[in-house]
């Protein structure tokens, strides 16, 4: 079952997503394999088939926080998308994983050419974004929050 919070290719429109798919590469991921670390250079993502992933957060001091999970038809990766094009998380293979792989230069480089479907990767990868920030800032406050991420009073 494909996330539809989470996932690019279902909520684009079908030419937005064949030129997409035109771009992609067949990768696999062991269990435990450490995919990307936060800061390093994300001149690539992914659209995850099968496996789970884990996002994480460096926390000084202590272990990475885990601040998602994902599945299949998640989009791994938005950090290719806006500058620095740096990772802002770190992520790592959960069980083994099979996926799309995407040139990230190839894709802005489609994005720029076409923008109807630039609007379209754009809008999506903002709706991700969003979803993955509300979903960290719930996981931190249940980790590190005095009363967890309960109702506001």
């Amino acid at each position: 079952m494909i996330n539809t919070s989470t996932s690019l290719l279902g909520a684009l429109p079908p030419e937005a997503r064949e030129q997409l798919l035109e771009t992609a590469g067949e990768v696999s991921f062991a269990a435990g394999q450490r995919i990307f670390n936060e800061g390093q250079r994300a001149d690539r993502f992914w659209v995850l088939r099968t496996g789970s992933v884990t996002l994480d957060l460096h926390v000084p001091g202590r272990q990475a926080a885990t601040v998602e999970t994902l599945g299949s038809g998640d989009l791994l990766g938005w950090s290719w998308l806006f500058r620095p094009y740096l990772w802002h998380l770190g992520a790592q293979a959960l069980s083994p994983v099979r996926a799309l792989e995407f040139d990230a230069t190839v894709v802005r480089q489609l994005c720029e050419s076409d923008p109807a479907t630039g609007r379209a990767v754009t809008h999506r990868v903002a709706e991700i974004i969003g979803h993955r920030l509300q979903a960290a800032r719930t996981r931190l406050l249940d980790l590190y929050g005095p009363y967890g991420s309960g109702p506001r009073q």
